[in-house]
């Protein structure tokens, strides 16, 4: 057996502690009590082993084959995609092709003001330039090396808009549609979506701001017609159309069977292989067998965060977040990537933090609520029935206020409440205007009703005085258009998802019309964002800076270059791309 196969006894001891101190392992893990590394089977040999076949890895895969290294994809999970594959699959990317041809006014000193301004001391100064110097070229290597092709979400600006360097209209952009078939009988292996598009449709990311108002909307009318041609078009031609997260992972996936890489799923890391302090490779279940497979020039870690690890959100994330009910991370993540990088030594940075976001707690699997809370005629309250945050803000804002504030004034869970003009107006989560919301909602304690506002106050435990004052204060900066208490409407953003037909403020309608209802919305997030710690150039850095040599990471397995903050859609996916290109060119580099 090769030398670079053992653990050495300090990694054995590592990850024993590692073990003691609640950082366990998942089901068939590498422990003393175990056959050593030295007596498994090997499973093959390789330049680079990507473990995840999401974002970060399989970009990660498909960069280093076309750089000429060997490279073989770990998928923990039955199905490719990851996160990826349940995202609406923007990538934030400033200054690429496809925006800079369509005419957005981006340069790369307003980008790096506007993400050192985002990220603030989150992340490095040289992490933030090197994501900024090679997003345009990876976004361009995609698409030259697989058949994804990108499009401008025109209008879907940046999520800080009075910070300087933002974007009014944007740079994220989102994949073109993909005809599933060309991944033949791997397509049966695609990780199913969070939101399934309806059938018969053609539906892209941004399209949903316009349907959700298609009953009194003309455009929003005119774009949901345009989703049933294309999807009629798709049908005639005898398609599987793909878009959003669907066609980015099929995209990849598609690049890496043209580019013969192997991707083995249900195939868990259960450690790292290290040789006098550099990982040489990784033990897994393979076949069910634990096998080391070798890695001659590297290791990268993209196996997500860990987001369904109730041990890890218990020690790492702020109090009352420990529940994994109002993750939409994919299922699989459990934080593997992260905890066999710690048993070799690695720092790891954000580990507080997430990519936050409100959901609906709804039967079976909770609702990330983006149009919903945004739409004119809606608010949110505590427990106290009193507004803390602007409805419309960025996603994480709202639920880092609720952190912030329910030591002292309690909003977990807290209320979204609107009127029957508003049911009557705008779409909710899958429940047409004017429908009746599923039975099982109310059954589920997801919303209640009521004719009036103190019944409903009563129904949901708040005080009714308070929800009454609230509603009356709302109603009237919905008349000036001026929120004087949280500026909702102030930020460019905020106007997204709203209607134009409401004036003086897009964002700002009375809530005036019975029945009134309330929403029961909980902490949710979209994946954990803290990892381990690497440089500019993807590399795993130890608890004093020092690189360790042949681990690399990327994606959510890393510490966000987004620092504590979320600069505009897809400023997960963008990133993770980015540096899981970056890891594969310092590979063949080295």
């Amino acid at each position: 057996m090769p030398e670079n196969t053992l653990l050495t006894r300090r990694q054995v001891l590592a990850g024993t502690a590692a073990a003691g101190a609640g950082l366990l392992f998942g089901a068939g893990a590498f422990s003393p009590g175990r056959a050593r590394a030295s007596s498994l089977p090997v499973a093959g040999t390789y330049d680079v082993v990507v473990v995840g076949a999401g974002a970060a890895g399989m970009t990660a895969a498909l960069t280093a084959v076309k750089l000429g290294l060997s490279v073989v994809v770990l998928e923990k999970a039955s199905v490719f995609g990851g996160s990826l594959a349940r995202s609406g699959s923007g990538v934030w990317i400033p200054n690429n092709s496809v925006i800079l041809a369509a005419g957005v006014p981006d340069t790369p000193a307003l980008a790096a003001e506007y993400l050192a301004a985002v990220a603030g001391d989150g992340s490095t100064a040289a992490k933030q330039a090197a994501f900024l110097a090679n997003g345009p070229a990876m976004l361009d290597f995609v698409m030259a090396n697989s058949p994804l092709k990108y499009q401008w979400m025109n209008g879907y600006s940046d999520y800080y808009c009075l910070l300087p360097g933002a974007m009014k209209n944007g740079r994220s952009v989102e994949p073109s549609m993909i005809d599933g078939h060309i991944l033949g009988s791997k397509l049966a292996s695609l990780r199913a979506p969070y939101m399934t598009v309806p059938s018969g449709l053609v539906v892209y990311d941004a399209d949903y701001k316009w349907i959700q108002i298609a009953a009194v909307n003309a455009h929003g009318a005119a774009v949901e017609a345009e989703c049933l041609a294309a999807g009629t078009a798709a049908a005639l031609l005898g398609q599987a159309p793909l878009t959003m997260g669907q066609a980015s992972a099929a995209g990849l996936r598609a690049g890496l069977l043209s580019a013969n890489v192997p991707v083995w799923l249900s195939t868990p890391m259960e450690s790292l292989v290290t040789a006098n302090g550099t990982v040489t490779g990784v033990v897994a279940t393979v076949n069910g067998v634990s096998s080391t497979v070798n890695a001659n020039r590297g290791v990268i870690i993209a196996a997500g965060g860990f987001e369904h690890n109730l041990a890890m959100r218990t020690q790492y994330l702020p109090a009352g977040t420990a529940s994994t009910s109002w993750t939409l991370g994919a299922d699989t993540n459990t934080g593997d990537g992260i905890q066999a990088g710690l048993a070799v030594g690695a720092a790891v940075s954000l580990m507080d933090q997430a990519w936050w976001g409100p959901v609906l707690a709804t039967p079976g699997s909770p609702y990330f609520c983006l149009a919903e809370r945004t739409e004119p005629g809606g608010l949110i309250v505590n427990q106290a029935g009193q507004r803390f945050v602007d409805e419309a803000a960025p996603y994480g804002d709202v639920v880092k206020a609720m952190y912030t504030q329910n030591a002292t004034a309690p909003d977990i869970p807290c209320w979204l409440v609107v009127d029957q003009n508003y049911r009557d107006r705008y779409m909710f989560d899958e429940t047409l205007a004017v429908l009746p919301l599923p039975s099982s909602w109310y059954s589920a304690g997801t919303v209640y009703s009521s004719l009036t506002i103190a019944g409903l106050a009563n129904a949901i435990g708040v005080p009714a005085a308070n929800l009454q004052a609230t509603i009356a204060r709302f109603n009237g900066f919905a008349a000036t258009g001026i929120d004087s208490d949280f500026s909702r409407g102030v930020n460019f953003y905020d106007h997204y998802y709203t209607d134009p037909a409401v004036t003086p403020n897009s964002c700002l309608a009375p809530l005036t019309l019975p029945p009134y209802y309330a929403f029961q919305m909980q902490p949710g997030d979209l994946g954990t964002k803290g990892g381990l710690v690497t440089d500019a150039s993807s590399r795993v850095l130890d608890g004093s800076g020092n690189v360790i040599p042949g681990l690399y990471a990327a994606g959510n397995s890393s510490a966000a270059v987004m620092g504590y903050s979320y600069a505009g859609a897809g400023a997960t996916i963008g990133p993770a791309m980015t540096f899981g290109y970056i890891a594969a060119h310092t590979i063949a580099a080295s």
